[in-house]
């Protein structure tokens, strides 16, 4: 009778540990955090004003110092002035108008072909878009808008 006892109460510890674990398992599966501070990476890593501060490397391929008219092309070397060079294009603050506003964009999007793995466009779709959108105001809006959204996606 004393060994049947001694057995049930061991069985009653057991039952009442494996009980308290499992509660506290449940409370923590249940519980949220009372402050949640969380900071998005990349936010901004791929905008103009990222590339114009000069926080990061550029790629080689496309030095500070390169041209705008160098880099997309004499339809570029009309637009534009023949010694702006993509770190001016970035840096620019008259992106009111859709001119200014595509080179910036356009120069920021091919900096990020280059830096980041799987931004949406390669540097010749970049090139190619850009000079096809120089044959109008609306064209140049347009593109300009599509390279910000995808610039400020970018991660």
């Amino acid at each position: 009778m004393e060994r049947t006892l001694a057995v049930t109460q061991v069985l009653l510890l057991l039952l009442l540990i494996a009980g308290c674990f499992e509660a506290g398992s449940v409370a923590a599966r249940h519980t949220r955090p009372g402050f949640l501070y969380s900071r998005t990476t990349g936010a901004g890593r791929c905008t103009p004003q990222f590339w114009s501060s000069r926080r990061e490397a550029w790629p080689r391929m496309v030095p500070q110092t390169s041209t705008v008219s160098n880099v997309f092309g004499s339809r570029a070397y009309e637009r534009y002035r023949y010694d702006l060079t993509l770190l001016e294009a970035t840096a620019r603050n008259d992106d009111e108008e859709a001119f200014p506003r595509l080179v910036k964009q356009a120069s920021a999007a091919l900096l990020n072909s280059y830096a980041r793995r799987g931004f949406p466009y390669r540097a010749w779709q970049v090139k190619t878009l850009v000079i096809q959108a120089l044959v109008s105001e609306k064209a140049a809006a347009l593109q300009a808008q599509r390279f910000s959204i995808a610039n400020q996606a970018c991660n």
